[in-house]
């Protein structure tokens, strides 16, 4: 058993992180007063192979693993959590087009996914339906021309910024098996947004709700079968999951990273505040959680990677696990610098607020125990 990462390993780390410290951080702040992340930043990291992490290399992506995609997530995450995420949701549709599409929709959508040409966004949760995302009730009926869409997405990163939507529609009966998935692209007559939401964090990203009125689009927007598309979601959620937590990760290791710094520059009683040992003892406890939390999300990943029978289990576990450690270890850093933490200057306060976010998404943690109770209860005999 080796716990080591290769040698390319630690050189995707080293490449994302080298790019997020260099072109993302210096600029975090802006992009969140601004509400957007500028499309050229997207070109940039697709240089580096990072629009189509696990896209076969047919197709123009960089066909890495999930393990690898969990590194590029966390290293990116040291540099603005936001903006790692955004590029997380855009993999992800990448990953389940490359994973079920038939060999002429990868040639139609993958390639401009892969160089960044064309951004994608996510479009699962609904107003009326969120962990419950098999209620859903955007309808894709069919039509002389392919289908007509109708019906409403809800907190949706990428909305009327993104380039195409890949989008989960009810086609059939009540329930999973009545799904499919669609790809619809900006500009669509009758795609439209709502206004852009006011949100804790994750400020950069442009979230909005994505409209449906009598959408029109051809056949061939089909992603692979007509009444799988809840199994493809789902099926993308799972390696979601693990990025969600590497980015979670990410945040909270710069975070503890800037709290080593102020706590050894930082006076208090005569000597720096890192001397006391009380101080010390919750230094140790970030360390151990995130060093725990960082092991378990690799095993995890390897599990998918290896189509493990648990890996969706692992998954959930892996969520759960790293984003509540991450939120606490951010927020616990936040007590570490006292009143300067509060402060937007210190970078501190940004990162909590980004993080909350990450216990709540890709499935709620509430829903993740439901999923690690239900494949525990299904293992018995």
């Amino acid at each position: 058993m080796d716990f080591a990462l290769s040698e390319e390993q630690t050189a995707i780390f080293g490449m994302a992180r080298a790019f997020g410290q260099t072109h993302i951080a210096p600029h975090a702040r802006t992009w969140e007063t601004d509400g957007t992340i500028p499309k050229t930043l997207w070109s940039d990291l697709a240089s580096l192979g990072f629009g189509g992490l696990y896209v076969s290399e047919d197709y123009g992506g960089s066909g890495l693993s999930r393990l690898d995609a969990t590194l590029v997530f966390e290293a990116l995450a040291m540099a603005c959590p936001a903006v790692g995420s955004f590029l997380s949701i855009h993999n992800m549709c990448g990953g389940m087009i490359d994973k079920f599409a038939s060999a002429e929709t990868k040639a139609k959508w993958l390639p401009d996914l892969c160089s960044m040409d064309k951004v994608f966004s996510y479009c699962l949760t609904e107003p009326g339906s969120g962990s419950d995302a098999a209620a859903l009730r955007t309808r894709a009926d069919r039509s002389n021309e392919g289908y007509t869409l109708n019906g409403t997405k809800a907190f949706i990163s990428g909305g009327g910024y993104s380039d195409a939507y890949v989008v989960m529609c009810r086609t059939g009966e009540d329930g999973p098996r009545g799904i499919s998935t669609v790809v619809v692209e900006d500009g669509t007559p009758g795609l439209s947004f709502g206004a852009m939401e006011k949100k804790m964090g994750w400020q950069a990203q442009p979230t909005s709700q994505v409209q449906f009125d009598d959408c029109q689009i051809a056949a061939d927007n089909l992603i692979g079968e007509e009444g799988k598309g809840f199994t493809y979601a789902m099926a993308g959620l799972d390696g979601g999951r693990l990025n969600i937590s590497a980015g979670a990760l990410g945040g909270a290791q710069a975070a503890l990273d800037a709290t080593m710094t102020y706590m050894a520059e930082r006076k208090a009683f005569g000597r720096s505040i890192n001397q006391f040992q009380a101080l010390q003892f919750r230094l140790a406890e970030f360390e151990t959680r995130l060093q725990a939390s960082r092991t378990f999300l690799r095993q995890a990943a390897w599990k998918l990677d290896q189509g493990a029978p648990d890996a969706t289990r692992f998954c959930a576990m892996a969520k759960l696990m790293v984003t509540d450690a991450a939120f606490d270890v951010a927020n616990g850093c936040l007590q570490l610098h006292g009143g300067y933490g509060y402060l937007a200057d210190y970078g501190i306060e940004k990162i909590v607020r980004d993080l909350r976010v990450h216990q709540i998404l890709e499935g709620t943690n509430e829903i993740m125990r439901l999923i690690i109770a239900r494949s525990m209860l299904a293992d018995l005999p």
